[in-house]
């Protein structure tokens, strides 16, 4: 990265973060840059590219402690320090993370596609041990739409969410949702006791219809990580579609 590309963009990162509602202009950026407009125009295209820049510049930290991140041996205990890591960065970045997730940028940040990556490949794990009760990829869809918006209300709405149990709590009742009650280990918080108690009594309640789906999880993860080869590519993939349906199934 040039010396003046890396100027605007530290400077358009620190006006971002200073600024009373997130927004930056084009024009004070180049001032506080020292630089012309087809100087920052050159580098970043338009004001789209220049904050889509600062989204992933400044995400970076964030990312670079996840990717060195060694895999524990308890996958969905990975996964609620990584629910837990996303909130904070968020509170601690609150015009950043809203500028992220804003339904203005049209392009998603590549951090943000990164993250979910990440995300997918841990639900990934516990799915091969038999902890998660449907396919990997919706679980992921499921606990980074939550995620997210408890983050956003959070950092937008500071003195109407003003509980600092709440995301912890959000965070178990999905859990007890997305994983099975055995899941669920001494790491739940107890402000979280009630929403993982009850939906270790709905999975009790629902005996079958509640196995099915985290039965279909368990094997086709495996499925995926060690191919048999007593079936043909056409049958695997059909076999896999029929698992990931299973997966899926809302109990009735």
């Amino acid at each position: 990265m040039s010396s003046t590309k890396a100027r605007i963009l530290e400077v358009a990162a620190e006006l971002v973060a200073n600024s009373p509602d997130g927004d930056v202009s084009t024009r004070a950026v180049c001032e506080a840059a020292g630089v012309g407009a087809p100087a920052l125009y050159r580098h970043f295209g338009d004001k789209e590219g220049l904050l889509s820049a600062v989204v992933d510049h400044g995400y970076e930290q964030y990312l670079t402690t996840k990717r060195s991140r060694r895999p524990g041996t308890d996958p969905v205990q990975d996964l609620r320090d990584g629910w837990d890591t996303h909130t904070d960065f968020a509170l601690r970045n609150p015009n950043l993370y809203r500028l992220m997730n804003s339904p203005a940028m049209r392009t998603p940040p590549a951090a943000a596609l990164e993250s979910h990556r990440i995300l997918t490949a841990d639900l990934r794990r516990a799915a091969e041990q038999g902890k998660l009760r449907l396919a990997p990829e919706l679980a992921a869809q499921m606990i980074m739409s939550a995620n997210v918006g408890v983050s956003l209300m959070l950092v937008s709405r500071p003195t109407t969410f003003t509980d600092e149990t709440l995301s912890r709590r959000i965070r178990d009742a999905v859990h007890a949702v997305v994983f099975i009650p055995e899941a669920s280990g001494p790491e739940t918080t107890s402000a979280g006791d009630e929403e993982a108690g009850a939906g270790e009594a709905r999975a009790e309640e629902a005996g079958a219809e509640e196995v099915l789906p985290a039965t279909a999880t368990h094997l086709a993860a495996l499925l995926r990580r060690t191919p048999r080869p007593d079936f043909t590519p056409g049958e695997s993939a059909l076999l896999g579609e029929w698992l990931d349906r299973l997966s899926n199934t809302t109990p009735e």
